[in-house]
């Protein structure tokens, strides 16, 4: 593993399951707290678009005032990492008793320096998952059964330790991207190769498909596409550079002929699919005198595009909706978020890193309630003995949140699933799953499924 990767700060997701080996940056140093915000920005630095003083609570006008949510209907296919090119899925039917049906393993799970960090994606009735050692393995959906499983890590061992990368399906192909500098094309039927492209940088992000092409972000910043016929490196995007960032990586999300990516700079930018011109930028970066953790700007959960707008969430504080059109941001919340944004009906949810839903207005940014999921929790010291020794139980970390049948149901690193109305953020129900979940639920047909940490793909229905 090269130096660079392993600085590598995996603030929120690597402390939600108690582990170890973050380093420490120069430059976030948290005693030097006596800069504030800056007025103006410098060359190659950015300035805060949310005020400093904007606090997040629910709206006075908002109490007691209904909203609508798309009619919940079922879906076939969730062949993209958010579900669609633009990283949105509506309000699904499937798994009204959330009961498991089956659970199997897929593979290697976290631990080591390696990561589970590839989506689940659904398609011809199988559930294509990937665990932390690039080894990507088709389940039939129905019965658990596996159907194939491919090892797409590189001979040469170039990279012996790497994590990251997901898949995408289109056109009975998986395409899959990862860490260990590489991407590759698969048949979703059989596993077959098709093509594989070496890449200079690894890639912690899923790929999207988009005109034809692959694409996905490297460590670097850099915005690489690929034809999907061939696995030809195609139009690439370098966005600004940025030592720190976050153990997960974004996907981009595409409406027509605009690709909307996100960067660990925090920059959110909207370019043309089908030759990388860039159409606007947008920097979700928000300066804090408390956290020197807002210095790490990263988007590292997906842009999502839904009726023209664009929703993203930044770790350094910046929740926002911009016009796809043109760029400019239509509101701003102060929310530190690690998660994608879901956009439905009138509102739009979001989960914060320390655990709270906000469920705001589409059109105002208006909070209509905020529903903190680890309200009563206290860390407390597990293992040891006389109260020496073992490890301190941090705050869990939550999911994105999936909308099936007026529920938002989230997971977590605490191993429970949250169940809330969707309505009123009332928690209705908690579902203990047995194991850590870093990644969203997703939803084919009248199933729910939900990757661990420990590289288990758990069927709810």
């Amino acid at each position: 593993m090269t130096s660079r990767r392993k600085t590598l700060l995996a603030v929120a997701l690597i402390a939600a399951l108690g582990a170890s080996g973050c380093s420490t940056l120069g430059r976030l140093n948290p005693f030097d707290r006596d800069k504030g915000p800056q007025e103006t920005a410098g060359e190659g630095e950015r300035i805060s678009i949310v005020p400093a003083d904007q606090v997040l609570e629910p709206a006075e006008a908002l109490k007691g005032v209904e909203f609508s949510l798309p009619t919940a209907t079922a879906v076939a296919d969730w062949p993209l990492p958010g579900g669609t090119t633009e990283q949105w899925v509506g309000n699904v039917d499937a798994a009204p008793a959330l009961s498991v049906a089956w659970r199997k393993g897929f593979g290697e799970g976290s631990g080591g320096g390696r990561h589970v960090t590839a989506p689940p994606v659904a398609a011809e009735g199988k559930i294509f998952v990937m665990d932390a050692e690039a080894t990507v393995t088709a389940f039939d959906a129905r019965t658990g059964a596996q159907v194939w499983r491919r090892d797409v890590r590189p001979g040469d061992k170039r990279d012996r330790e790497a994590f990251g990368g997901g898949i995408a399906y289109g056109d009975g192909k998986l395409y899959v991207t990862s860490g260990y500098r590489v991407v590759a094309q698969l048949d979703a039927k059989t596993g077959a190769v098709g093509w594989t492209t070496r890449t200079e940088q690894p890639i912690h992000g899923a790929p999207t498909l988009a005109a034809g092409r692959v694409a996905a972000v490297a460590i670097d910043n850099t915005l690489l596409t690929f034809d999907t016929a061939t696995g030809a490196p195609a139009w690439t995007y370098q966005a600004l550079s940025e030592s720190a960032r976050i153990l997960s990586a974004s996907s981009p999300a595409v409406s027509g002929d605009t690709l909307v990516a996100a960067f660990g700079s925090g920059e959110l930018i909207a370019l043309r699919a089908a030759n990388g011109n860039d159409l606007w930028n947008e920097a979700l970066s928000r300066a804090s005198r408390t956290s020197a953790l807002s210095e790490i700007r990263d988007i590292p959960g997906r842009p999502v595009i839904y009726q023209g707008d664009v929703y993203a969430v930044s770790h350094s504080g910046v929740f926002a909706a911009i016009d796809l059109r043109t760029g400019q941001a239509r509101w701003q919340l102060p929310v530190v978020g690690v998660t994608t944004p879901l956009p439905a009906g009138d509102v739009v949810y979001v989960v914060g890193r320390d655990g709270r839903v906000v469920c705001a207005s589409r059109e105002t940014g208006q909070i209509y309630w905020i529903r903190d999921l680890n309200e009563g929790f206290r860390a407390k010291r597990r293992g040891g003995i006389f109260g020496v020794g073992g490890r301190i139980a941090v705050r869990p970390v939550w999911s994105s949140p999936l909308l099936a049948n007026d529920r938002l149901i989230l997971a977590g690193s605490s191993g429970d699933l949250a169940v809330l109305n969707a309505k009123t953020g009332e928690v209705t129900r908690r579902v203990d799953i047995g194991a850590p979940v870093l990644l969203a639920p997703i939803a084919a047909g009248d199933t729910i499924y939900v990757a661990t940490d420990r590289a288990q793909l758990i069927a709810l229905r």
